[in-house]
């Protein structure tokens, strides 16, 4: 089994023995990896990772949106939902205006 393969079944295995609350917190953890990574594709002028990392990082936030139980609490979802989406925004214009700065508000909310 090669190391990628290792990863990927630990990874696979983590996933499905984690509670609501540490999944949430995987995708929060993805999210960050994932708008670093498109801010330093930005600052070095390397597109394709941006591209790659701010696409994770939307789809994350994209997941964040759709999973959230508002029968539970309506209110805290709808605030969520509309934080989640104004980053999600952020990040299309830190793509658009390929702006490292853009992607720093996004990170500072994330954290």
């Amino acid at each position: 089994m090669s190391t990628q393969d290792k990863a990927s079944a630990y990874l696979r295995s983590k996933v499905f023995s984690a509670s609501p609350e540490e999944l949430r917190l995987m995708l929060f953890d993805g999210a960050l990896r994932f708008a670093r990574q498109g801010r330093d594709g930005l600052a070095s002028k390397n597109y394709e990772l941006s591209f790659s990392g701010l696409s994770s990082c939307k789809n994350i936030l994209l997941e964040l949106v759709t999973s959230m139980r508002t029968e539970v609490a309506p209110e805290l979802c709808a605030k969520l939902r509309g934080l989640y989406m104004f980053m999600y925004t952020r990040l299309i214009d830190a793509n658009l205006e390929k702006s490292p700065e853009i992607v720093d508000e996004v990170i500072k909310l994330l954290e």
